[in-house]
């Protein structure tokens, strides 16, 4: 139960899923917001990501697979998980840290906070579209996972068994060559097996955060683009957050979710954990056949998902600075795994290339709550599933501010630990 008295004015620092849906659920509680952002809404990793609201597939990113790539592997350019040669004494200490964490018992640790947040994720995103969030989630039906082979599809049944033990819950059936193909006709000749999850949704996620953006204002919310925070000066009574042109905007609190550069603002408030940015590329093309739902290839890590007229075909986890330029070598890599997998696309009429930053943990559990300051609270690093966990984050950090009642799996998320 939280004690400390509610904010009037909040300034929130990133326009992505996760900031937009704090200042949301503080608008349901009382509370004037500003949100503030470097580029605009939706300008990094909740754009061009996948979209999934899976809670099957939403799971700790260090898990023993990980290191069975090895070392040259991930050094390969063509690799699903990319580590460039560096002198970057911060990454290595991420990448040494994150080793530590791919260990079977660490995964199941994970794995059951994972299993609690889970259990109630969609039901924050029910929350924003019943109270007027235009763009609605889908169901997808089916939510397919494709394979080369049946002893590729096991990998994913054994996980599946591992989530289970660990208290979660996955429908899924088995499908042979013929039942997989005739549920998605646009799937190739490389798939030979395949797996159907139930009780999954998706979004559009360029589209709905724009529309959670425009609720936002709605409701008497500003949204200023082009502000890049450089400083937030913390005193008795308030904050200020500055910006690199000279800008400032004051309130009773702020949160600190700004994506993969949490790290420099929110140090000096006592987070120590590192977030690195584990980049994901993504474009959109245009199949003679436009699936309907999600696809997955979990062998090849790729993730495909039908955006209204496109296709958006998304992979990678690039260990990079977040600001390093889009690398083609990336995009092509997602291509040469994609191609035996799915029929009917031009692959150079590609569209919309993207690379985005995903802000990671070395533990895999995001940053929620407040800081050593009571007026310093922190949104952010949920890796892979930000998108998934934005509106619950969002309404636990809401409820943490405003002296209502949050989760006790909030516990594992201390920004502090």
């Amino acid at each position: 139960m939280g004690t400390r008295q509610s904010p009037d004015r909040v300034v929130v620092v990133g326009a992505g899923v996760v900031g937009l849906s704090t200042a949301w659920f503080l608008q349901e509680r009382g509370v004037e917001v500003t949100v503030v952002d470097r580029d605009g809404v939706a300008a990094d990793a909740s754009w061009g990501n996948a979209g999934w609201l899976a809670p099957a597939l939403t799971l700790p990113l260090p898990e023993p697979a990980v290191l069975q790539y090895g070392l040259r592997a991930m050094l390969s350019p063509s690799s699903p998980v990319y580590v460039p040669l560096t002198t970057d004494l911060k990454l290595i200490r991420f990448l040494v840290g994150f080793a530590r964490h791919c260990t079977p018992s660490k995964w199941q640790e994970a794995m059951s906070v994972y299993t609690e947040v889970n259990r109630t994720a969609l039901g924050a995103y029910d929350e924003l579209t019943d109270g007027g969030v235009k763009e609605l989630t889908r169901l997808a039906d089916p939510f397919l996972a494709a394979f080369a082979s049946e002893k590729d599809r096991q990998t994913l049944v054994d996980e599946f068994h591992h989530v289970e033990a660990a208290g979660g819950e996955v429908d899924f059936d088995l499908l042979d060559y013929d039942a997989i193909h005739s549920l998605e006709p646009s799937l190739g000749q490389g798939v030979k097996a395949g797996l159907r999850l139930r009780n999954q949704r998706f979004i559009d996620p360029p589209l709905f955060v724009n529309s959670l953006a425009d609720a936002v204002r709605e409701r008497g919310g500003e949204i200023v683009n082009g502000f890049d925070v450089t400083q937030i000066d913390d005193r008795v009574g308030g904050v200020t957050v500055r910006s690199a042109h000279g800008d400032s905007r004051d309130g009773d609190a702020v949160v600190i979710s700004s994506g993969a550069r949490l790290n420099k603002l929110a140090a000096p408030f006592g987070v120590r954990k590192l977030v690195q940015a584990g980049r994901g590329y993504s474009f959109s093309v245009k199949p003679e056949h436009l699936p309907k739902n999600p696809v997955y290839f979990p062998t090849q890590r790729v993730a495909c998902t039908p955006l209204h007229d496109r296709f958006r075909v998304a992979g990678m986890m690039e260990f990079r600075s977040p600001d390093a330029p889009l690398d083609p070598r990336r995009v092509q890599a997602i291509i040469d795994a994609a191609k035996p997998m799915l029929s009917g696309i031009d692959w150079t009429a590609r569209e919309e290339e993207w690379v985005g930053s995903r802000p990671c943990t070395t533990d895999g559990l995001p940053l929620i709550g407040a800081t050593k300051s009571p007026r310093v609270h922190v949104a952010g690093g949920h890796g892979m599933w930000g998108i998934a966990l934005g509106p619950l984050t969002g309404k636990m950090v809401a409820d943490s501010m405003t002296g209502a009642q949050t989760p006790t799996v909030m516990r594992h998320f201390d920004p502090l630990r």
